[in-house]
């Protein structure tokens, strides 16, 4: 039994050293917080809310825009970096993922995504966000700044919040905590339990107001003692109105369901989904419903859908007048490929400035982070990348990336693998050429 485990032992310590050194290769290492006035001249300036600027220059002071346009006066002692020939544009702002809640889906340990229970409104996301997944580096490098993990299961889930992707810790990352609350409406496909669940669901908002009402007459000495609860306590902010659910379906049916709770419980909501979405647009035109779109890049829904349906969704929704943003794929494995999916948007329909703000600045304000992040302008965090071109195109390199004026380290575990295979190839390549 003691040689077992002593066998167990070395290869843990060796799966360890092997992560450790790996980890050493290609991680991407956060840079201390800005020092120093930095100005970047020469760029056209993209600000996505207030046009464009030709060979314009960007100041920024302790993380935050100073001065933008054509004729920005730079203070002595500034850092100067030149820019022209280069574009820059906003970071991009995910509103929806798992990044940082799971690092590999088939490893339990590193997956960190749900509570016990259908009813925890209580759970924060970003406590349990690991600030040195592999996935934030990519994300990063890629120009996703801004992400929402959200946990995930039951019917409500807790509250998602906006992260910068590059930090030593959670606390550190954590732009806006509690951006919302996610609730995720039961599925009808095959569902025996379909009634039960929505009921479940309808029961936990009535407990919530009664435990509202309890405390509300304790505190103003009306009713005796009432313990507090952490689960309608969290609940409040959504009951008052301060608060924005994250309302998620999955097709018609489910649509139009929770649509109509939703209103009864006069919550302020989100859509999210992708499904049957562009069914209901002029619906939620005239209701003034936003969405957060998922996975345009996806195949139909029905055997009778074209092979478009999802690509054609944004355009739609555009056409009809919602309020949208484009969130792509949810995994954390996949946020760095989010622009994708606006770029396919762009290839079946939706106008280029639309998608680029459906990754921007609406994703921003679907958050109400947009104070923040998702445009440039004087004020807001020094939060944008310097680009060689549009950032939608798949061959435009993103050449510097900045989160709140820090200066991020590039490297990535993407830029790694590419670095050592294309050696491989031209060392493979040379050996050819001597044949």
């Amino acid at each position: 039994m003691k040689k077992y485990g002593t066998i167990i032992n070395i290869c843990l310590t060796a799966i360890i050293v092997t992560f450790i050194v790996g980890l050493k290769s290609f991680a991407q290492v956060p840079t201390p917080t800005q020092k120093h006035t930095v100005a970047v001249k020469g760029a056209t300036i993209h600000t996505v809310t207030q046009g464009d600027i030709p060979n314009g220059t960007i100041l920024f002071q302790n993380g935050v825009i100073t001065a933008i346009g054509n004729e920005v006066e730079i203070p002595e002692n500034t850092e100067i970096i030149e820019a022209t020939g280069k574009h820059i544009y906003p970071g991009f702002v995910h509103a929806r993922s798992t990044i940082g809640l799971m690092e590999i889906s088939r490893i339990r340990e590193s997956t960190d995504l749900r509570e016990e229970g259908n009813i925890n409104p209580n759970i924060r996301a970003q406590v349990a966000f690991n600030s040195i997944s592999e996935h934030l580096g990519n994300a990063a490098a890629s120009g996703v700044t801004t992400v929402t993990p959200a946990t995930v299961g039951g019917l409500i889930s807790g509250m998602p919040a906006a992260m910068m992707t590059s930090g030593w810790t959670w606390e550190q990352m954590t732009l806006q905590e509690g951006v919302g609350m996610s609730i995720n409406w039961p599925s009808s496909r095959e569902n025996k339990n379909y009634a039960k669940e929505v009921q479940e669901l309808k029961d936990a908002f009535e407990k919530a107001r009664r435990y509202k009402t309890a405390r509300e007459a304790m505190k103003s000495g009306n009713a005796p003692h009432h313990p507090m609860d952490l689960r309608w306590e969290a609940l409040l902010p959504v009951l008052n109105g301060d608060m924005t659910v994250y309302l998620s379906a999955h097709n018609l049916e489910e649509l139009q369901a929770a649509i109509s709770w939703a209103q009864d419980e006069e919550i302020t909501f989100i859509l999210v989904g992708n499904r049957d979405i562009d069914l209901i647009a002029p619906i939620l035109a005239k209701k003034n419903i936003p969405v957060i779109l998922t996975r345009v890049i996806s195949g139909p829904t029905y055997q009778w859908d074209g092979y478009n349906e999802g690509y054609t969704t944004p355009a739609k929704l555009h056409e009809a007048g919602v309020q949208f943003c484009i969130a792509g794929d949810g995994s954390a494995a996949n946020v760095h490929r989010m622009f994708h999916h606006a770029a396919a948007a762009v290839a079946f329909g939706l106008p280029n400035h639309e998608a680029l703000k459906s990754i921007t600045i609406n994703a921003a304000q679907m958050l109400g982070i947009d104070n923040r992040v998702g445009s440039l302008e004087v004020g807001k965090d020094a939060t944008f990348m310097i680009t060689d071109g549009d950032p939608l195109e798949l061959w435009t390199s993103r050449e510097q990336v900045f989160i709140q004026g820090r200066k991020l380290d590039m490297n990535s575990k993407h830029k790694h693998l590419y670095e050592r295979y294309l050696k491989k190839h031209m060392q493979e390549q040379a050996a050819s050429n001597l044949q």
